[in-house]
């Protein structure tokens, strides 16, 4: 899955850092980002959790889910910035 590799070296991450924080054994992420495996449900969950992705985007059924993820989380972030120039 080169869409796991794509996040993670996008991110500069190593394989052992994706590994350490999702949980998933560092040979088992090398061979899903080489093709040799596939992911169960369980890791899928975990990584689109940790890249801020949908699992469709992972597994290349909608190439769009990544930028409507982030844009819904710039929305978020302009909420909570909007919430705090309330309080001050």
């Amino acid at each position: 899955m080169n869409r796991i590799r794509d996040l993670r070296e996008d991110r500069d991450l190593r394989q052992v850092d994706v590994a350490h924080a999702t949980g998933i054994d560092q040979k088992t992420l090398s061979n899903y980002e080489t093709g040799k495996t596939n992911p169960d449900s369980y890791a899928l969950i975990r990584l689109a959790d940790f890249f801020g992705v949908s699992i469709d985007y992972l597994v290349g059924r909608d190439a769009g889910s990544r930028k409507r993820d982030v844009a819904a989380k710039i929305d978020t972030i302009i909420e909570a910035l909007e919430e705090v120039k309330r309080l001050l």
